[in-house]
């Protein structure tokens, strides 16, 4: 096969990897650092090392561009040899691992549509979704083997009609991934080339913080349109090292690592959030670019000024960029950071999986004084901020966020009632409230559904938590309406403290003083702040816990 040699020859993800292969082949592609022990994993397979650092023992995996190509076609060729044909669809259920890409990436060489799953998932989700999304292969690992058992023979599941194991000792009703992929060939499949940037290529599944998870269909051009976004945001050059840290299964942290398969350059998968293993692979592996999430980010910088002396003996000279998403980031964060690390550009980017993940709206690194905006449009997008009846508001105004581009979804699969709501005239309406300043930088006000009306007055709690935050004492913090006989919602905070941090309700209620009256949470309890893999706190879960009548009669009047 002829080798692509430029990035405008490539149309598909598939098309840069093998691009990569032909140019960079001998190269290190990906790294996995384990920092557990994994009992499950395949040593025979894969060349594990294991090896001690300063901070722990892991095993450490790495692929060249070239056998990850060479595993994504074995990949594809053995799905094509179970039956596998265009427009199926194929669920991966693993935690991340060097497994994980060259399997998505075989599924996307066959014309089938990548699936890729939430681990969190309870059983009876991963069967709702399996049914929806009509899936017929399951690829899933050790960690799953309770939950898949549990529901393999509900009715839900019945479209499934191959499992794939990755892992040792696999069950009865599915097939080992290792001892069969190994046996496949490594050269192109035949369909790869009749595959079109139109064609369906993976559907991604909404939070589910309504409800059950929808959904999100999205074409192979969409999937592309997303490396394209990254790597002019960023960047990314031959000789930078991507740390990897969020959930695979996730358009963020997967289409973040798409600028380094557009420019060829390495990336690291570590498999846990210690902020000691992020500090120390950093270093290790001279990680260029680090992507965060909001408690991550916090829980290092914790870690820096807890372990001054260790840390001052890395070398973190070649880390350049901290870059943050997946939700609101509070600028004290920012600002604490960049005095760490003054010299490191920072950037914020905005998406959703319905908008395939990073940069439909983008700070850029060049705006760190406009801090607390989610920046403007990113490449290739455009954005409007309405009210209710569509028309765009004035500066300054809250609305709806709205986006349109390359890579928004083809609908909400087998939804249309879902999608006639959120897609109109081309436009993805997001259900984020904003508001735009008089240089175009749009700011994140909050969930449209997490809005608190009190007494007619809108509370937008993204404010509050943002201004909680930056108080020392408080590591996390969320804040959610609960239901009031009078004034029908008030605003309940729910802190979470730094360890061997001792604040009392009395001080934060002080600290709130600087807020507007009507601001200011009228209940505060000291609990911790759920979030789910992404970095979203998972308010559906605090509303079921905290609007108990118990804990609403003993609101804290004016």
């Amino acid at each position: 096969m002829k080798a692509k040699n430029t990035q405008s020859d490539a149309k598909l993800l598939a098309d840069l990897l093998e691009r990569n292969a032909a140019l960079y082949g001998e190269e290190t592609a990906l790294i996995e650092l384990n920092p557990v022990q994994d009992e499950a994993k395949n040593l025979e397979w894969k060349e594990y090392d294991l090896v001690e650092s300063g901070h722990s023992v892991h095993y450490r995996s790495e692929l060249t561009w070239k056998e990850f190509d060479e595993q994504a076609n074995q990949v594809a060729n053995m799905l094509l040899a179970d039956g596998v044909k265009r427009g199926d669809k194929v669920a991966i259920l693993m935690m991340n691992c060097i497994d994980w890409l060259p399997v998505y990436f075989g599924v996307l060489k066959t014309g089938a549509l990548a699936v890729p799953l939430n681990f969190r998932y309870t059983a009876t989700e991963i069967a709702y979704c399996m049914e929806l999304s009509e899936a017929s292969v399951l690829f899933f690992g050790p960690e799953f083997l309770d939950r898949i058992d549990a529901v393999k023979d509900d009715a839900l599941m019945k479209g499934i009609r191959t499992y794939f194991f990755v892992g040792m000792d696999k069950p009865e009703y599915a097939r080992s991934f290792e001892a069969e992929v190994r046996g496949c060939s490594a050269e192109r499949p035949g369909t790869a080339g009749g595959i079109a940037p139109e064609d369906e290529g993976a559907i991604y599944f909404s939070s589910g913080t309504t409800g059950m998870p929808k959904a999100i269909l999205h074409t192979q051009a969409s999937l592309f349109s997303a490396a394209i976004t990254e790597w002019k945001h960023h960047g990314q050059k031959r000789d930078d090292v991507f740390l990897l840290i969020p959930p695979l299964y996730h358009t963020g942290a997967k289409m973040h690592w798409f600028g380094s398969l557009m420019a060829g350059s390495r990336a690291v998968l570590l498999k846990g959030t210690d902020p000691g293993w992020v500090v120390h692979t950093a270093a290790a592996e001279r990680a260029t670019i680090v992507w965060l999430l909001v408690p991550w980010a916090r829980d290092v910088l914790d870690y820096i000024e807890n372990n001054e002396e260790e840390v001052a003996g890395l070398d973190l000279s070649r880390w350049r960029m901290m870059h943050i998403g997946a939700q609101p980031v509070p600028p004290s964060l920012v600002k604490r950071w960049l005095e760490r690390f003054p010299r490191h550009d920072y950037d914020t980017n905005y998406g959703l999986s319905e908008s395939i993940g990073p940069g439909c709206v983008h700070l850029g690194v060049e705006n760190v004084h406009k801090v607390g905006a989610i920046g403007k449009a990113g490449y290739g997008w455009k954005t409007r901020i309405v009210g209710e009846d569509g028309i765009d508001v004035a500066p300054g105004i809250v609305g709806e966020l709205i986006v349109k581009g390359p890579g928004v979804m083809t609908e909400y699969y087998r939804n249309p009632e879902a999608t006639a709501e959120s897609l109109k005239g081309g436009w993805l309406f997001t259900g984020d409230m904003a508001r735009e300043d008089k240089d175009g930088f749009i700011y994140l006000v909050d969930r449209k559904k997490d809005v608190i009306i009190m007494g007619g007055e809108n509370i937008y709690p993204v404010q509050i938590e943002d201004f909680l935050a930056a108080y020392a004492p408080i590591k996390d913090v969320a804040v959610i309406g609960v239901p009031d006989e009078r004034l029908g919602e008030i605003a309940l905070a729910i802190i979470e403290t730094r360890p061997g941090a001792v604040v009392t309700e009395e001080e934060v209620r002080e600290y709130l003083e600087e807020l507007p009256r009507y601001k200011r949470p009228r209940q505060i309890v000291f609990d911790t702040v759920p979030r789910n893999a992404t970095g979203k706190i998972e308010k559906p879960k605090l509303r079921e816990k905290f609007q108990a009548d118990s804990i609403v009669a003993k609101q804290t009047s004016e």
